[in-house]
């Protein structure tokens, strides 16, 4: 089977790694000239609106997945006329556009912080007069790993931050005073079959992921579930999606989701009997989906800007390294490190390890 992918991103490369033992060859459609996916497959290098690329793309693959949600909806939309896209245009047309969906929660009935549309200065004024602050503003679109956004905490933060943000629609949040960030990450079939991973716990460093901890037993995973599997069915979803919450005293408030495979999931690759990565394939290809049980305890921890010498990495014990190939850059995902123990108390003691080497590199 023939896959083609937008985007050429680790999230692409990790897809093949996945799907290659199926038989799969994967097409990427990448601007980058060193998309970091391109040695696992062919590389278009070309824009997402690039229509003969595109045409290219289609007459060449069975079927059409993406990679990341900044991929124009238009896109996927275009696509659709000639090969199956997973997945849909709809679904990535929500996703992608954060007053979308969260007006989508709140039609749900899923908890959200309070929210408003800002168009102006004047919308951002009038919000904050609503909501109050601490706040936080965020680009509708285009936002990630902490970029696009704005903690509003005092009312002269208030002042000029339309402009800062580029003065494109946005969108104001109240804050929210959670305990705990979690995220669940669940596969939906062509046939509506539905599984659910573990939550993860996850911990950020100036707004990108730093540590995900996957949970033996989490008194909120059916809530979650429950949360999921509204949205999943609403957008008649196929394929695997991320759920990101902040976890509240009692509860779960929704903080965003994601159309694609998570960074938050990435310890499925050894943590879980299916990956996630392996588990979309399947699911946009229409195959049986894969168990998401865990194996042993499992954690994920990124590797910002630069990836530890590789003989100092596999060198501890139950670890496993995920390079991606990418040239080192501050700020940048360029790899990370997985996690597999048979207790909770070894999988501490991992982490701290890796931790050590991340801050002594």
């Amino acid at each position: 089977m023939k896959i083609g992918v937008i985007g050429g991103g680790q999230l692409g490369r990790m897809l093949a790694l996945a799907g290659t033992p199926l038989g799969m060859d994967f097409t990427f459609l990448d601007p980058a000239p060193d998309a970091c996916a391109s040695p696992l497959g062919t590389h278009l290098l070309a824009g997402y609106d690039d229509s003969q690329a595109l045409r290219q793309m289609a007459e060449s693959v069975d079927l059409v997945t993406f990679e990341f949600e900044n991929v124009p909806a238009e896109t996927v939309a275009f696509l659709s006329q000639f090969v199956p896209v997973y997945p849909a245009a709809d679904s990535l047309r929500i996703a992608r556009d954060r007053w979308f969906e969260k007006s989508l929660f709140k039609e749900l009935g899923i908890p959200t912080p309070a929210f408003a549309d800002i168009q102006s200065q004047a919308d951002l004024d009038a919000a904050v007069a609503a909501i109050g602050l601490p706040a936080v503003m965020k680009t509708r679109t285009m936002g990630y790993d902490g970029k696009g956004q704005k903690v509003l905490r005092q009312p002269e933060d208030v002042q000029g931050a339309f402009a800062e943000l580029g003065s494109v629609p946005c969108i104001l949040e109240g804050f929210v005073p959670f305990t705990g960030e979690v995220s669940l990450v669940a596969v939906r079939g062509r046939d509506g079959e539905t599984r659910f991973y573990p939550l993860s716990h996850n911990t950020h460093v100036g707004g990108v992921l730093n540590l995900s901890v996957a949970s033996s037993t989490h008194p909120l995973q059916a809530l979650a579930e429950d949360y999921l599997g509204r949205v999943l069915e609403k957008l008649d979803y196929v394929g695997v999606l991320a759920f990101e919450f902040f976890e509240i005293e009692g509860g779960l408030k929704a903080n965003e989701i994601a159309p694609r495979v998570h960074n938050s999931g990435h310890w499925t690759i050894e943590g879980a009997e299916c990956s996630q990565f392996e588990n979309h394939l399947r699911a946009v290809a229409g195959l049986p989906l894969g168990s998401t049980a865990k194996v042993g305890e499992s954690a994920m921890l990124n590797f910002i800007g630069s990836v530890p010498a590789t003989e100092q990495v596999i060198a501890i014990e139950n670890c496993h390294l995920h390079d991606y190939g990418k040239a080192f850059k501050p700020g940048r995902k360029v790899g990370h490190a997985t996690l597999r123990c048979q207790d909770a108390t070894t999988l501490k003691a991992r982490i701290a390890e890796v931790e050590a080497l991340i801050a002594n590199a």
